[in-house]
């Protein structure tokens, strides 16, 4: 029975739709596009959460104050103030990446696709090779689990600490290196 598969047009392509399809990436809520900081102060006080965020970044004014602000946009706020209404509405409007699932560091990935190292270039997942097959228990996750969490893990970061954090722990430097120069990939987790 086959597992998730991730396509891509590298590896690293392949797996990041891959950890896509088992996880949500950290991303922005599409309703927080309010640029002014009354706008963005108006849609905080609308929910708890909102007003959480305010006295996480550490704005601590009086309800009459704070009415004062809401009842015209136009009122004179320090810049200090915009700035930490700012960071609220930032906090609230990123969500952050789910963690990387266990079944997914701890999976076995067969990799589809152009793979070479030293002078064996070859297509592996066809009927004259199998799939490049990698158990990713043996990996290192720390870096590629940071980057995720900051919504900074690129195809070519993923592919790069792929090779470096779990294809070497696993089966060794190759010949020279490995290398995936094709246009096509896929990988299956089982």
């Amino acid at each position: 029975m086959a597992g998730p598969t991730g396509r891509g047009g590298s590896l690293g392509g392949a797996l990041n739709d891959l950890l896509r399809s088992q996880v949500t990436p950290r991303h922005r809520l599409s309703s927080y596009n309010a640029r002014h900081w009354h706008a963005q102060l108006s849609q905080l006080t609308g929910t708890h959460r909102g007003y959480q965020a305010l006295e996480e970044a550490g704005l601590h004014v009086t309800t009459k104050t704070l009415l004062n602000w809401l009842s015209d946009p136009e009122y004179n706020i320090r810049r200090s103030y915009r700035d930490l209404i700012h960071t609220a509405y930032e906090n609230v409007a990123i969500v952050p990446a789910d963690p990387i699932p266990d079944h997914v560091k701890n999976g076995q990935f067969e990799i589809s696709g152009t793979v070479k190292t030293g002078d064996d270039e070859r297509e592996r997942g066809t009927r004259r090779a199998s799939p490049l097959r990698i158990d990713g228990r043996r990996g290192h996750w720390d870096e590629i689990e940071e980057l995720w969490a900051a919504g900074e893990l690129t195809d070519d970061e993923f592919e790069d600490h792929f090779i470096d954090d779990v294809i070497v722990e696993d089966i060794g430097e190759g010949t020279d290196g490995w290398d995936f120069p094709g246009s096509s990939y896929s990988v299956e987790l089982r």
